[in-house]
């Protein structure tokens, strides 16, 4: 059964810096490619940053591309995202995934707001 437990919202002026944390458990964490979504009040649920299983290739939303790091620790089971210039339009839900894995974990609010 997949497990994901993010962490590290918060709220955070314009231009600030957030790490956002998923611990994964019920299933084998380095054979699976990791995601992070995000959903805003009234929006659908959106992809904004995907990282393969050995962490040798990133993809980003154009949205976020320059700002957001996503990163791994396969010792760890622990999937990263590194969010710097931050922007009120980044205020959502943040979500991690499991590609090819039903389960969603209870996501940790951010929030950009002076």
């Amino acid at each position: 059964q997949v497990q994901l437990v993010e962490s590290g919202g918060g709220l955070v002026q314009p231009g600030g810096s957030l790490r956002l944390s998923c611990v994964a458990s019920g299933f084998t964490f380095s054979r699976s490619a990791m995601r992070w979504y995000r959903q805003a009040p009234g929006k659908e649920r959106e992809l904004v940053a995907t990282i393969t299983n050995g962490g040798g290739t990133t993809n980003y939303a154009d949205s976020v591309k320059g700002r957001f790091t996503i990163s791994r620790d396969n010792a760890k089971n622990t999937v990263y995202l590194q969010m710097n210039s931050l922007k009120p339009e980044d205020t959502a839900v943040y979500y991690c995934y499991a590609a090819g894995r039903p389960g969603w974990g209870q996501g940790t609010q951010v929030t950009v707001s002076s």
